[in-house]
C-alpha cells in the first residue's frame, strides 16, 4: 500500500500544478485521483498536524503584526532605547514592521494554498522548506511577543487601548473570515463518512462563530456615544517642539509648533556648569549634537558638566538631517534644511521669551545636576530667576510640573498652573492646589478624566502621535495632549471611528444577520 501511494501517477494541469508547486514544490505534477473532502482518513492525522502548524503560525503572525503596528505611536521611543544600548541610530522599528508584514504575507499564502488544495481533493504535502519557514515564523513571533511583554510592558496597555477603537472593525473582519472559512468547512464536514468527524469539524467552527456573534455585548469604546456629548478638541502641546519637522528642543522646532497652531510647548531643562539653564533631553550630547566632531574625547560626558561657552560651539541640527529620527518624516524644503543645519542649543530664557511673545503655554521636565556640580543645590532658584526675572513670562502660561519643592515655588511664584505628573486622590490634589494632571497616555481612563474634571482638574496626556490615539483621548475627555505631530493632529476635525450607539447596533446586527444568512446558504448548497 505504501509503495502504491509513493508511486501514484501524476499528470500536468496548470492550476493544480501551480498550487502544488508553491505548496509542495511539485511544479509539474498533481495527484491523479481526486480524494473527496472528508474521506481522506488515512492521512487525516498528518493533514491535521500540518494544517494546525500553518494555522497557528498564521494566527501568531496576525497577532504580532497587529501588536507591533498599533505600537507605531512609540516607535521613536523604541529606537531611542536601542540607540542608548547600541550607540548608533537606526530605525529598528521599521525593520521589525517590515518583518512582521512579510511573515503575515507568507503564512497567509500558505493558508490559502492549503485551502485551495483541499478544495480540489488534493492531499497536503508541505515541502520541507515551508516546514522550516513555519517553524521560524513560530519561533520569531513567540520570542518577539515575549520580549515585548518583558522589555516594553507599557506596550500591552497600548494594545488594550487600541481595542477601544478597533474592536468594532476587528469584529467585522473576524466575521468575514468566518464566512470565507464556511465553504471549506462545509465541504469537508458534509462529505465526511462518520458523524464523529462531522462534529469535530463543525463543532469548533460554530462555537467560534457564536462567540463572535455575541462578543459586541462586552465591547466598550468611549467613541461610541450619543450626539452632543463629545467634549471640545484637546489642545496640542508640542513635545520638544515639532521634532518631526525640525531638530528637537531648538528654536526652529518651537517655531514650527507655533506655525502649525500648537497651543503649548514642552521641553526638558538642565543647567550648565556655569549656571545657564538650557534645553536638553538626554544625559549626554551624543544624539542631538555634533560633539563627536568638536569634543571627540568627551562624548560620554554629562551635558550639565559643560560650560555655556562650550555648549555654544556645538551644532544641534545636522544630526536631524542625517538620522531622520521619525518614520514617515518626509523631506524638508531647502530653506528648512538650511535652517536646521544652523540650529544651536537653546537657552531656557530664549524659549520662555518665544512662548510669551506668542502667548503659548509651557511645560518642562527639570533635571537636577549631578553631584559636585556648582549648582547642585541652587538649580531650582536659578531656574526660577530665569522664569521670573529674565524672561518675565506671564505666570499663568507656566505649567509647573516639578514636585519636590512645590510649596516653595507656590510661595515665591504665585500664579503658576501647578501640574502633577501622576494620578492621586482628589483630596491630595486639591490640598496642593493642583489644576492639571500630566499623565502618560497608557494611564488614559475616561472615568478618571471625568472624575478629575468635576473637581476642575484638567488632564494632559503624553506622548500622543497617532490619529487613532488622539481620537481616543478626545472621546475620553482629555483637555490636551503632548505630541510630536502637531502638524498632523491639527487637521483632525472629529474623532476617528466616532459613532452613536444606534449606528453601532445597526452595524453589529446587520453584520451578524448577513453573515448567518451567507453561512447557512453555503452549508445548504
Amino acid at each position: 500500500v505504501v509503495r502504491r501511494r509513493l508511486l501514484q501517477r501524476y499528470e500536468h494541469q496548470p492550476f493544480l500544478s501551480c498550487l502544488a508547486g508553491f505548496y509542495s514544490c511539485r511544479w509539474r505534477r498533481y495527484q491523479r485521483e481526486r480524494t473527496e473532502p472528508g474521506k481522506c482518513c488515512c492521512n487525516m492525522v498528518n493533514e491535521l498536524k500540518i494544517g494546525t502548524d500553518v494555522d497557528f503560525s498564521f494566527c501568531l503572525s496576525v497577532v504580532f503584526l497587529y501588536t507591533w503596528g498599533e505600537g507605531k505611536n512609540d516607535y521613536n521611543s523604541f529606537d531611542w532605547y536601542n540607540y542608548g544600548n547600541l550607540g548608533f541610530w537606526f530605525l529598528w522599528s521599521l525593520v521589525i514592521l517590515i518583518v512582521a508584514a512579510v511573515l503575515f504575507a507568507y503564512t497567509s499564502l500558505l493558508l490559502v494554498l492549503a485551502m485551495c488544495l483541499l478544495a480540489e481533493g488534493q492531499q497536503l504535502y508541505l515541502h520541507w522548506s515551508h516546514k522550516i519557514g513555519t517553524f521560524l515564523v513560530l519561533g520569531f513571533t513567540v520570542s518577539s511577543l515575549f520580549a515585548l511583554s518583558i522589555l516594553w510592558r507599557d506596550h500591552r496597555k497600548t494594545v488594550r487601548l487600541s481595542f477601544q477603537i478597533t474592536a468594532p472593525y476587528l469584529h467585522i473582519g473576524a466575521i468575514v473570515i468566518m464566512v470565507l472559512l464556511s465553504w471549506p468547512v462545509a465541504l469537508h464536514a458534509l462529505r465526511a463518512d462518520k458523524k464523529v468527524i462531522q462534529v469535530v469539524i463543525i463543532g469548533p467552527y460554530l462555537a467560534i462563530l457564536l462567540f463572535l456573534f455575541l462578543i459586541p455585548l462586552g465591547m466598550y469604546s468611549p467613541c461610541i456615544r450619543e450626539k452632543g456629548t463629545l467634549g471640545p478638541k484637546p489642545a496640542l502641546i508640542g513635545h520638544r517642539g515639532a521634532p518631526m519637522l525640525a531638530p528637537e528642543n531648538t528654536e526652529m522646532s518651537f517655531l514650527k509648533t507655533i506655525e502649525h497652531g500648537g497651543d503649548g510647548l514642552e521641553t526638558d531643562v538642565t543647567i550648565s556648569y556655569d549656571g545657564v539653564p538650557f534645553l536638553m533631553h538626554d544625559d549626554t550630547l551624543r544624539r542631538t549634537t555634533n560633539i563627536h566632531e568638536v569634543y571627540p574625547n568627551e562624548t560620554g560626558k554629562a551635558a550639565s558638566l559643560f560650560s555655556w561657552d562650550s555648549l555654544q560651539k556645538l551644532n544641534a541640527g545636522t544630526w536631524f538631517l542625517k538620522n531622520k529620527p521619525f518614520l514617515g518624516m518626509g523631506s524638508l524644503s531647502k530653506a528648512d534644511q538650511k535652517q536646521a543645519m544652523n540650529q544651536s542649543i537653546y537657552t531656557l530664557s530664549g524659549f520662555l521669551r518665544l512662548a510669551d511673545s506668542h502667548n503659548k503655554l509651557v511645560i518642562f521636565d527639570l533635571y537636577r545636576p549631578p553631584e559636585k556640580h556648582p549648582y547642585r543645590n541652587l538649580w531650582i532658584r536659578k531656574i526660577l530667576d530665569v522664569i521670573l526675572k529674565e524672561s518675565k513670562i506671564k505666570r499663568h502660561l507656566v505649567l509647573w510640573l516639578h514636585n519636590s519643592v512645590r510649596s516653595f515655588v507656590q510661595s515665591v511664584a504665585p500664579g503658576f498652573q501647578h501640574t502633577m505628573g501622576r494620578k492621586a486622590p482628589l483630596e491630595d490634589l486639591l490640598k496642593h492646589n493642583i489644576v492639571k494632571l500630566n499623565l502618560v497616555y497608557t494611564d488614559m481612563s475616561s472615568e478618571d478624566i471625568r472624575k478629575y474634571a468635576e473637581a476642575n482638574i484638567t488632564t494632559n496626556l503624553y506622548v500622543v502621535n497617532e490619529p487613532w490615539l488622539y481620537s481616543l483621548a478626545w472621546c475620553s475627555g482629555a483637555h490636551s495632549v503632548t505630541t510630536n505631530a502637531v502638524h498632523l493632529l491639527k487637521d483632525i476635525s472629529q474623532p476617528l471611528f466616532l459613532m452613536t450607539p444606534q449606528q453601532y447596533n445597526i452595524m453589529w446586527i446587520l453584520t451578524d444577520l448577513i453573515s448567518a444568512f451567507l453561512i447557512s446558504l453555503i452549508f445548504a448548497l
